[in-house]
């Protein structure tokens, strides 16, 4: 069996505010160590349930250089660094047999919910069909056109309805409630990494029976971009066209993983400044 870990940050137990997840920042050092202690909690489970899985963790906040290497649990293999394919689903392939994401945060938009948004702070919705999707949503999906199930996520309670709405038989763990962007009620770490442990070890035994969020193409994309700048450079890409508003542009993809590319792709020309 092999299982990809998707890990971020901002829904890891206590996480609150952006210092504590932005390298340099107050409290990011503690975070990280939080991070890569709920990461083992959800190893550990996998491997308690199925002892010879094959169990990649895929880095997936930020920089994707947050996780300690040397702290994490040495029978997972660790993806790193940026860019990469796949983006937060790196080491995701057709021979993956479930998805974890653990340490998730909902969608821009949503809420209340602990430090919500979309990929970045440049990207203010993304709708395929009509349909807002934020990084769960999106990772569903592409972990569905590879034929894998998403079988847990943790994370604050929003973002645990998020994946439920999409996958009723997904098994979940708030380890916070959300007050607001900035606010919420935590477990204890060590609480939420025994409720994570327990979990991850649950949905792996009953992967089988987790369905996978499938989206047929020719699907229908439209982002709003935080920055009209953005658009400008946007419309240049072929089939990327300016939608009515603004701050929208719009394109067809052929699948899943099309959509998926040029979304991440439109997140990283949201970085570029006018100059």
């Amino acid at each position: 069996m092999k299982v990809l870990i998707s890990a971020d940050m901002e829904g890891i137990s206590g996480i609150v505010h952006p210092t504590e997840t932005n390298p340099g920042g107050y409290d990011y050092e503690r975070g990280r160590a939080r991070m890569t202690a709920e990461v083992n909690a959800a190893v550990a489970g996998v491997l308690e349930a199925v002892p010879a899985a094959e169990v990649l963790v895929a880095d997936a906040h930020g920089p994707f250089r947050n996780l300690l290497p040397e702290e994490l649990d040495r029978r997972a293999r660790l993806v790193r660094g940026r860019p990469r394919p796949l983006g937060m689903l790196a080491g995701l392939d057709d021979d993956t047999d479930a998805v974890l994401f653990v340490g998730y945060h909902a969608r821009a938009g949503g809420g209340p919910a602990v430090l919500a948004h979309t990929i970045g702070d440049g990207v203010l919705d993304v709708r395929f069909g009509g349909r807002s999707m934020g990084e769960i949503g999106l990772n569903a999906a592409m972990a569905g056109f590879h034929g894998a199930p998403v079988v847990l996520i943790t994370g604050d309670d929003a973002a645990c309805t998020e994946l439920r709405e999409l996958v009723p038989a997904a098994l979940t763990v708030a380890v916070k409630q959300a007050l607001g962007q900035a606010a919420t009620i935590a477990l204890h770490p060590d609480e939420a990494r025994d409720q994570v442990h327990r979990a991850a070890a649950k949905a792996v035994r009953r992967h089988d029976q987790v369905p996978l969020v499938t989206l047929p193409g020719p699907i229908k994309v439209e982002v709003d971009l935080y920055g009209p700048f953005t658009v400008d450079v946007a419309v240049l890409i072929p089939g990327v066209t300016r939608a009515p508003g603004a701050r929208t542009v719009a394109f067809t993809a052929a699948d899943v993983a099309e959509a998926y590319r040029l979304v991440q792709l439109l997140a990283q020309l949201a970085l570029i400044k006018p100059g």
